[in-house]
């Protein structure tokens, strides 16, 4: 072998080796997600016209379930069908929800490889540069988006009960954004992820409209997994974030509003770093679903079953294998929903799925959220004091989901 082969080989062996003794150490800072939500194709009704769009800036409010030094932002055009350009982005601290205000000395420029500006690819998400901002858990945070030019298709979560505002120019900075209008969604925003200490970890709640929040006021954050987050700080467990990747109208195994939760589980649970668990709370709109459709025969009914256990099954594999324990969640009883007025067969089968949840061993943990809201009089509907419409928890509800929650099942998984 030539004296410059041996010398490359060596030199490679050195890189490799370098490579390989190099992954984080156990107690090392890492990644965490604080605050995500579901991305998904808006509805016309939630789209934004392609005026408001160009040479305007968008700021955007959101509550962070950790405190930190560092943080970054995951910026999405999942569902674009062009490259998304982006003209500049920012992040302070905010002047608090429903309001487009921010603290203008908190103000940082979000870089991209040291870029202001950065074209996104149709279909993917980008990661800004880490950016330096104090912030605590539970703090409100704005993110302002320059848009040279409107998306190719809009990268939306409708549901985001939460003010947003879009104004002429670029303002990435300004203290107000002048002329502004305002809406309650969020656009190509998917994650806030900080720079945490030993142990911190997160908790991904993935599900339908419940998880999303439907009823809850824009700018209150009384969401079942806003009330999460506050029993972890007061318990002490400031280490452990909480996502919400709730979709109004979502389902396990056909699209709805949004992608079936199947389609999305790698991008909305697996793909956010140092999550540790994830809370499955799904199907009632699958069962729903079929009977609304006139399409509940005996035979369809039991297959419906069938295939959604299957779904868990697989996606909860999927979880494990990477480390992460899935906890199952039960539905919530919806005899009472005006929307798919369930019958008797109907019951039976939330009732089969409810205790295949608590006794199949798939899940590494259960919160049997039916057992806290249903009523004990009529186990088949909302106890009255936590029931919106029938099928929806009200904010008392939701509370009460927030403390059904076993906090010990969020300390560790031992997988």
């Amino acid at each position: 072998m030539a004296r410059q082969s041996i010398l490359a080989a060596a030199l490679a062996a050195v890189l490799l080796a370098g490579c390989a003794s190099a992954p984080r150490q156990p107690g090392a800072s890492h990644w965490v997600a604080s605050w995500g939500t579901a991305q998904m194709v808006p509805g016309a009704e939630h789209e934004l016209a392609p005026a408001q769009w160009r040479d305007a800036t968008l700021r955007q409010v959101l509550r962070v379930s950790l405190g930190g030094e560092r943080l970054r932002v995951r910026f999405s055009n999942a569902f674009g069908t062009e490259p998304l350009v982006i003209g500049g982005a920012s992040i302070a601290l905010s002047g608090g929800p429903g309001r487009s205000t921010i603290d203008p000395a908190s103000s940082r420029p979000l870089r991209f490889g040291g870029a202001a500006s950065v074209t996104i690819p149709a279909g993917a998400e980008y990661l800004s540069d880490p950016v330096d901002l104090p912030h605590s858990a539970g703090s409100d945070l704005a993110v302002s988006i320059h848009y040279p030019a409107a998306p190719s298709r809009q990268t939306s979560h409708p549901g985001a009960r939460a003010t947003s505002f879009i104004a002429p120019g670029q303002q990435l900075t300004a203290a107000e954004l002048a002329q502004a209008s305002s809406f309650t969604r969020w656009y190509q925003l998917a994650g806030i992820e900080v720079e945490a200490g030993p142990g911190a970890h997160a908790v991904v709640a993935i599900g339908d409209s419940i998880t999303d929040g439907y009823g809850v006021a824009p700018d209150t954050n009384l969401r079942w997994t806003d009330g999460l987050a506050t029993r972890l700080r007061q318990a002490g467990m400031t280490g452990v974030g909480v996502v919400n990747a709730g979709i109004g109208g979502g389902r396990l195994l056909r699209d709805g509003l949004g992608p079936n939760l199947v389609s999305r589980f790698e991008r909305d649970i697996l793909e956010r770093p140092g999550v540790r668990h994830a809370i499955v709370l799904i199907g009632v709109n699958d069962f729903g679903g079929l009977h609304r459709g006139g399409h509940d025969s005996p035979a369809a009914r039991a297959q419906l079953l069938l295939d959604m256990k299957e779904a868990l099954r697989q996606s909860a594999a999927r979880a494990q294998a990477r480390g992460v324990c899935v906890i199952g969640a039960t539905i919530t009883p919806y005899a009472g929903s005006e929307y798919y007025h369930p019958k008797a067969p109907n019951e039976q089968d939330r009732l089969a799925y409810n205790d295949w949840i608590r006794r199949s061993n798939v899940f590494d943990g259960v919160i049997d959220f039916d057992a806290a809201l249903r009523d004990p009089a009529r186990p088949d509907h909302l106890l009255k004091a936590y029931d919106n419409d029938g099928l929806h928890p009200n904010m008392a509800g939701y509370k009460a989901m927030a403390e059904a929650v076993p906090l010990e099942l969020l300390k560790d998984c031992r997988r």
